[in-house]
């Protein structure tokens, strides 16, 4: 019966997400409603929500989350300062002579801005209102430039440092103590935002070369649908004295982030302190910041704290109630059951995520969605480091796959109203395609994701086999040894 109300949670809790609920409160009252029933049902102790205080509490105390406010900060900073603006016409000019070339400027630029910025909305929306007309003029298949623009704008999802890696991060650490304390392992290797930074790296610039190799090779088998540009020559001697402020500033802020992250000389959460002041700094040198920008940057970073940090503390919420209803325990038998193992348990997991993306947010997908398919999972073996950057590529999806795939409502918000909707759900079909390949190649290749965490930090999480069915789980003091008489000052010998 505790199972089927689980069940019931999970599907009512989709159901009223569906219908466009908000989703804090969502979360938090679907559960707390079947935690009612389930009470007087006599499957659910309300004794359980002791627990829940604390972990709030934790939630907003938690050093590493104080990084997602500043980068939010730094992004929206860089955003309104105009830095999208003078990349797009910088990198514009670079490759508008060669044939496909405004079409690698905006993936380039999508990159550079995932790695600075972080903002998907806000990326999709400069990129449509300045890039869009320029690529249509030139005579671009407008499908294909809306495709390169949405897609392009999705990297700020994978490329690190992304809000998304660091709630992925958080939660994977924890998930990843309960299922080692399962397998009688009290000291499990901890699990850093800076080791899924490294480990989304690589197959962050893998999306970036597979979205490279799309546009050459539309421009080389289809070239009328990506034209060259001609470029007068006054242009191309102001190109130089332009790029050294358009580029090389952007890349040093990212290159102090990233770096001192990857160099462990900072943590995330002083990395994000670094970005934050860096891109007050960029403003000030470019003489773009204004009393304006900043309210309205700190306001909007207040904002879009504020809710996805209420999704999350909703999100424990249900993620309580469906422990104590036995959910977590019905997900690992059902995985577990799967012919195939741990493959076929993750296969089903990235194909439930991936369906979800159509109808779901990111945030929402992953504190709901990682708490119940995480243990499990870990607790067959898989690397978490591994496991969270392929979580972060198939969610990347999920702004492109409509219904509801956000970048495809914010471009058309501002696409000229002769480029019609089709062309734009069209033009992102051959992306999500390619996100999908990326999927299947860090998949094929789980050390694209771990090979620069083990060889930056050391960071290693090498299987171990799951303690045989039955076998009871060693408590601390059995692993200790007994305890050894002390004195009245004395303190226990370091072990």
């Amino acid at each position: 019966m505790a199972e089927a109300l689980a069940i019931a949670l999970f599907a009512t809790l989709m159901a009223a997400l569906l219908l466009g609920f908000p989703v804090a409160f969502t979360l938090a009252g679907v559960s707390l409603l079947f935690a009612g029933i389930g009470h007087l049902l006599g499957h659910f102790d309300l004794v359980l929500f002791l627990g829940l205080a604390p972990r709030c509490f934790g939630v907003m105390t938690n050093e590493t989350l104080v990084a997602v406010p500043l980068f939010i900060f730094m992004g929206m900073i860089l955003e309104r300062s105009g830095i999208a603006e003078d990349l797009l016409t910088t990198m514009g000019r670079l490759f508008g002579p060669v044939r496909g070339g405004l079409g690698f400027s905006v993936v380039l630029v999508g990159a550079v801005l995932a790695a600075s910025t972080g903002v998907v909305g806000a990326t999709v929306v400069t990129m449509g209102l300045i890039a869009l007309p320029a690529m249509l003029k030139a005579g671009y298949d407008p499908r294909l430039a809306c495709g390169v623009i949405c897609a392009s704008a999705t990297l700020a999802q994978i490329v690190p440092p992304s809000t998304l890696l660091i709630f992925l991060a958080d939660i994977l650490q924890g998930v990843n103590q309960a299922a080692q304390l399962q397998k009688g392992n009290f000291a499990p290797t901890p699990i850093s935002v800076g080791d899924l930074f490294a480990g989304a790296l690589v197959p962050g610039l893998l999306l970036v070369g597979l979205y490279l190799a799309w546009v050459a090779l539309q421009a080389l088998l289809f070239p009328a649908r990506c034209p060259a540009l001609e470029t007068p020559p006054e242009e191309r001697r102001a190109l130089l004295r332009s790029l050294v402020p358009a580029l090389i500033l952007p890349l040093g802020l990212i290159l102090a982030v990233l770096g001192s992250i990857l160099a462990g000389i900072a943590t995330a959460t002083e990395s994000a302190s670094i970005g934050a002041v860096g891109a007050v700094l960029w403003a000030i040198l470019r003489r773009r910041l204004t009393w304006a920008l900043f309210w309205e940057a700190t306001v909007g970073t207040a904002r879009t704290t504020a809710v996805i940090f209420a999704i999350l503390l909703g999100a424990s919420v249900f993620s309580l109630v469906f422990r104590g209803l036995g959910g977590e325990a019905l997900v690992t038998d059902a995985l577990a059951a799967l012919p195939g193992g741990a493959t076929a348990a993750l296969f089903v997991c990235m194909f439930v995520m991936f369906l979800l993306g159509f109808f779901l947010d990111t945030l929402e997908i992953i504190f709901v969605m990682v708490p119940i398919f995480g243990p499990p999972l870990l607790f067959m073996g898989i690397d978490p480091i591994w496991l969270g950057v392929l979580i972060g590529i198939n969610l990347q999806t999920s702004f492109l796959t409509p219904p509801f795939g956000f970048t495809l409502f914010y471009l058309r918000s501002v696409a000229p109203p002769a480029v019609p909707t089709s062309a734009i759900w069209a033009g992102v079909v051959p992306f999500v395609a390619l996100q999908l390949l990326g999927l299947v190649l860090v998949w094929a290749v789980p050390r694209t994701a771990t090979f620069l965490p083990e060889a930056i930090f050391g960071t290693s999480f090498a299987p171990a086999p799951p303690r045989p069915a039955g076998t009871p789980v060693p408590s601390l003091q059995d692993l200790l040894g007994p305890p050894a008489p002390l004195g009245p000052f004395e303190l226990p010998p370091a072990r």
